[in-house]
């Protein structure tokens, strides 16, 4: 089990490296190790690599080979892949037969680790990608949602945005992970009340090229029960619009403020299930242990 204290993941792959290196360690320890004898990383989060990519990637190896050798780790048969797939990949589609490689020490949590940040660190990423990743520190590594935040840096809110997105219909992910729906959109749609219409009301999202805000009035009618306008209601400062809109953004679901004439009010906040009433209640810092 990984010490939940580490801070490895807030201070980047190099660090993880240097608590593992011996001081002898120099770039004589390169060497060409079989295509055939390598083998992923099994924690790799990342299942689909960009082909095109990997294509202009194997014709610039098959000219010039490999300048940054990837690390490995010794396995029963043959060797891990402890960063480095993508440059394997390519080699591979290359034709080449061999990859310059240093071998290193890993145990299994530090090559998930070092596999969940590499992943974290993508140019291309999805919010999906994102949130997957965040769940496997979680779930493989048995952190919390604040030590994960901790360790990358991230404040809690975020994180939690992130893994709510997980529990979206897969028609819904592959939207998002499309680029049709974008970030804020997947996060006002769970906001609906009924999960069952969240796929119709997603391609709707999509057909109409709504607006999150468009999307909040939608959902805020189906959410009282029709899809007409309620009665003309009073207009909101732009002082309460804003403050609705950053606790919105903290807790990761629809915040309401009203205030009466007479400058009393008060906040809602929406929640869909206990699991998410948890939630916000640790981002209050309320504990009802």
């Amino acid at each position: 089990m990984v010490n939940k204290n580490s801070k490895g993941l807030g201070r980047g792959i190099d660090a993880i490296f240097q608590e593992f290196e011996s001081p002898d360690t120099t770039l004589s320890n390169v060497e060409d190790l079989p295509l055939a004898d390598i083998r992923p990383n099994p924690y790799q989060p990342r299942k689909s690599f960009d082909e095109a990519g990997l294509a202009d990637l194997a014709a610039s190896i098959r000219n010039t080979g490999v300048f940054q050798p990837i690390i490995v780790r010794k396995s029963v048969n043959g060797y891990e892949i402890i960063t480095g797939e993508r440059r394997f990949r390519a080699s591979k589609l290359a034709g080449k037969e061999t990859i310059p490689a240093i071998v290193r020490s890993f145990d299994d949590p530090a090559m998930m680790e070092i596999a969940v940040l590499e992943n974290l660190q993508r140019e291309d990423l999805t919010p999906l990608d994102e949130a997957q990743a965040y769940d496997t520190l979680i779930k493989k590594l048995d952190l919390t949602q604040a030590e994960v935040s901790q360790r990358l840096g991230k404040s809690r809110p975020y994180i939690a945005n992130y893994l709510r997105l997980l529990t979206l219909p897969a028609s819904v992910k592959q939207l998002l992970n499309e680029k049709q729906l974008s970030m804020g959109q997947a996060r006002t749609l769970l906001s609906l009340k009924d999960k069952k219409k969240i796929p119709a009301v997603a391609k709707r999202v999509v057909a109409e090229n709504l607006t999150v805000r468009q999307l909040e009035h939608l959902i805020n009618q189906l959410n009282a029960g029709g899809t007409k306008p309620k009665a003309k209601s009073v207009q909101k400062s732009p002082y309460l619009q804003a403050s609705e809109n950053q606790l919105g953004d903290r807790f990761g679901t629809k915040v309401n403020i009203a205030q009466s004439t007479k400058g009393k009010g008060k906040i809602e906040i929406d929640f869909t299930d206990p699991n998410d009433l948890n939630r916000i209640l640790a981002l209050l810092d309320v504990n009802l242990d």
